[in-house]
């Protein structure tokens, strides 16, 4: 839609709360007026802003009264495929649209979880750190690890992603069974109706649900134990769908093996404990940040603005909460 990358005087304001990829400033500053603010808080928005602001770009938070503080705003496309920073239902019920970004970075965190997994059960970062660190030298080889051969792999969220993770690890020989909110039709993998279940009947659990008001710490004390001492936990996910208080617990008393981590509940404030656990592996939330995928996000947002206010008036991907939402005349 890089036609549309033209800016006239008839074309609505698009806003812009915080931070930006710049792939997407560039595309929508081309095109539309931009306004940018530190971030999405209603004090910040002036009359003007309030009287012409028809389209929001974001990253971050926009809650129900920042929208409800925009009487003309109809689109609000959100950079990343998780939008639980969206009031999506309180847009929805105001005749907003919102889109994500999903797809575009779909194979790339189904690439990284397989890495995490692979990094937590063999340790390798802690086996370069002690190359690095002289032990190697020193101490002699690096102490033997567990091992991915063998494994019982669940998922838990067998959407897009899930099903990419999936068909990696089955490349590895693993099996691989799911829980979802109903069985996926057309998939072979075992299917279990609760999250307990399926972590009694397997020693890997592989998190990528988005989230909710219904996934909310669901990854608990009950769910460390079913998987048992043998286990190992890698989250994709959402931070805020674990209890971490319980995972530190079951790490430090060795109710599971191990544990890797994409994401956090209070991102970037990641708990001292987990920091300081050894069998925990730990990353800055990068299972998109590659410069490929992070430009396809950037595009993909974009391309939504560009849709809706053309003459198609429609949304790319909407989010589910929304896509009921039709276009102003």
């Amino acid at each position: 839609m890089s036609a549309s990358d033209s800016q006239d005087s008839s074309a609505p304001t698009i806003l812009i709360p915080g931070q930006m990829h710049p792939r997407v400033v560039e595309r929508l500053g081309a095109a539309f007026p931009l306004i940018e603010l530190a971030e999405g808080d209603p004090a910040l928005l002036t009359a003007d802003m309030k009287a012409s602001v028809r389209g929001i770009a974001s990253m971050g938070r926009v809650d129900a009264a920042f929208i409800d503080a925009l009487p003309k705003l109809e689109i609000i496309a959100n950079f990343g495929v998780g939008y639980d920073a969206v009031d999506a239902r309180h847009a929805g019920q105001r005749g907003v649209m919102v889109t994500n970004t999903p797809d575009v970075l779909t194979e790339e965190v189904a690439d990284t979880a397989v890495g995490l997994l692979i990094n937590t059960v063999r340790e390798l970062p802690r086996a370069e750190a002690w190359l690095r660190g002289g032990r190697w030298v020193r101490d002699g080889n690096y102490p033997l690890t567990s091992t991915l051969r063998g494994r019982r792999i669940g998922i838990f969220g067998m959407g897009r992603i899930g099903q990419a993770i999936a068909r990696r690890l089955e490349a590895f020989g693993l099996t691989i069974a799911y829980h979802n909110r109903r069985r996926v039709e057309g998939l072979a993998y075992d299917y279990y109706p609760t999250l307990r279940d399926l972590a009694l009947a397997v020693d890997t659990l592989v998190s990528v649900v988005p989230a909710t008001p219904q996934t909310a710490k669901i990854v608990n004390a009950e769910i460390f134990a079913a998987l048992g001492a043998n286990g190992v936990f890698v989250n994709v996910g959402r931070g805020a769908t674990v209890d971490e208080a319980a995972l530190v617990e079951a790490l430090s008393k060795g109710t599971i093996l191990a544990a890797g981590l994409d994401v956090f509940a209070d991102e970037p404030n990641v708990p001292q404990a987990l920091i300081d656990l050894p069998n925990a592996t730990l990353l800055p939330h990068v299972a998109s940040a590659t410069i490929l995928t992070r430009q396809a996000m950037a595009d993909l947002v974009a391309d939504n603005v560009f849709s809706w206010f053309s003459v198609d008036r429609r949304a790319l991907t909407p989010v589910p909460e929304t896509v009921h939402v039709k276009a102003k005349v």
